[in-house]
């Protein structure tokens, strides 16, 4: 037994020696194959879009940038795949800089950088064997002005829908009024700015958001974001008795109607439950209409009702009526 226990483990660590062996071969082989398939790949022409960052320089200090162009230009360019790789793998490719002076319209407020001075920059920085086949950037405008602004209020919009039985009470900007910097002419039209949409729906607390202000060409606002504040409210059913008043006829006529009062239901936020009262309606009989189609009954309108009240209507829509000379 032990002279077998000795074969065995002389002819097993033999070939796992071996074993190893070849697989190391292997492993060096496979190793190389990819270095030249690396090498012929990299070796083959290739077209890449590369990003170059861009900027402003020599901005006056009293000019004001209202709105800003892009940031960003994406160059595509074809070369061998080695040397578009070193653009990615280095930073070769520097910011460019262009001076505010020389693409300023003093007469417009606008400035526009253009794609021929942007692509000789961008060739003075790549090799010589690299091809420029297009640049596209977002926005190469930019608007300025010398400080005109005004202040203006800030208006919600989107779709905002509290939960069942609840209604938006209140919303609350902070803070209230934001600063907007144009051209004359564009102040001028401005009377508010909006925010961004907004979907929020299916809330019945308070909801505290930052939200961004809807942008708009030309125009700088400060701050560009907002905190939003929503209140909502509970709503309640109420009924008030409100006297029907007769509109339209002559002074010499006295009408009376039976009841000479009448309920309106409404819904209203539980803040507000206890300040809506009857003196806050009218509901009003026209005499013009009696006239003109005589009946037992005359029709009811309910000709106002207060902020804040929804779902406002008469228990009934006809009463009994009296001519008295």
């Amino acid at each position: 037994m032990p002279n077998f226990k000795k074969t065995y483990n002389g002819v097993r660590n033999f070939l796992f020696r071996l074993l190893n062996k070849e697989f190391l071969i292997f492993l060096f082989f496979l190793f190389l194959s990819g270095i030249f398939w690396l090498m012929m790949t990299l070796n083959e022409t290739y077209e890449r879009e590369l990003p170059v960052a861009v900027h402003l320089t020599g901005v006056p200090k009293n000019v004001v940038i209202t709105t800003e162009m892009s940031d960003t230009v994406y160059v595509t360019v074809r070369d061998k795949g080695f040397v578009l790789l070193s653009y990615s793998q280095s930073s070769r490719l520097q910011p460019l800089s262009f001076n505010f002076s020389t693409y300023a319209n003093r007469q417009t407020g606008k400035g526009q950088l253009r794609i021929a001075d942007i692509q000789k920059s961008i060739r003075q920085q790549l090799y010589a064997s690299t091809t420029i086949i297009g640049v596209k950037a977002e926005n190469l405008d930019f608007y300025y002005n010398y400080g005109l602004n005004k202040e203006v209020k800030i208006e919600l919009a989107g779709h905002i829908v509290p939960s069942t039985n609840y209604y938006l009470s209140h919303t609350q900007f902070s803070p209230e009024k934001v600063v907007v910097y144009a051209s004359e002419d564009k102040l001028d039209s401005i009377r508010s700015v909006t925010t961004e949409y907004l979907n929020i729906v299916n809330f019945n607390d308070t909801v505290v958001r930052t939200v961004r202000l809807k942008s708009i060409t030309g125009v700088k606002i400060v701050p560009h974001t907002v905190k939003l504040t929503l209140f909502p409210d509970i709503l309640t059913e109420k009924s008030v008795e409100v006297p029907i008043t007769v509109i339209n006829k002559p002074d010499n006529l006295i009408i009376r109607t039976f009841p000479q009062r009448v309920n309106v239901r409404f819904t209203v936020g539980a803040s507000m439950f206890r300040m809506i009262k009857a003196d806050d309606f009218h509901v009003v009989a026209d005499y013009r209409e009696i006239a003109a189609r005589p009946s037992d009954k005359c029709n009811l309108y309910l000709q106002s009702r207060p902020r804040g009240v929804s779902n406002a209507h008469l228990e009934v829509n006809q009463v009994d009526y009296l001519i008295e000379q």
